[in-house]
């Protein structure tokens, strides 16, 4: 196991989250509805890769407090991005699913910030870029943990 506290694998973690951030941030001014926070982006993401689910489960999924996600659904709902309907088992539960109205837009979004970061890419020399795809599936895992 690699020393994480000192060193060159210290450094690694540093310039690993320095550069993931930065990177974040300028992917998030990538947006298609600025109406939208990323929060709210992140929600309908969630939905999209996992289907629906009730508020409670969408709040830890996305490490929130429920009574914050009540408030994200009822915005997310009001801006017809979302529906709430009966939970099948349990009558006192609503099950949260997003609209064809938000998988448009999030297709839009992931079209634009994909097309940003292939101009980004464009950019590196061949082994930069092969060091980029390997380095993908433990980026995805990373973000997964």
């Amino acid at each position: 196991m690699p020393d994480l506290t000192h060193g060159d694998d210290a450094a690694a973690v540093n310039a690993l989250r320095s550069a993931v951030m930065r990177l974040s941030r300028r992917l998030k001014h990538q947006r298609v509805d600025e109406s939208l926070s990323p929060t709210e982006m992140s929600v309908l993401g969630t939905l999209f890769r996992c289907g629906s689910a009730t508020p409670g489960e969408l709040a830890r999924k996305e490490h929130v407090q429920p009574p914050s996600m009540t408030r994200i659904v009822a915005l997310l709902e009001a801006k017809g991005l979302v529906r709430l309907e009966p939970h099948p088992e349990d009558r006192r539960q609503k099950v949260v699913t997003q609209t064809e109205q938000a998988e448009a837009m999030l297709e839009e979004s992931r079209r634009k910030r994909n097309a940003f970061l292939a101009g980004l890419v464009e950019g590196l020399d061949e082994d930069e870029w092969a060091a980029l795809r390997a380095a993908a599936p433990v980026l995805e895992k990373l973000a997964h943990l």
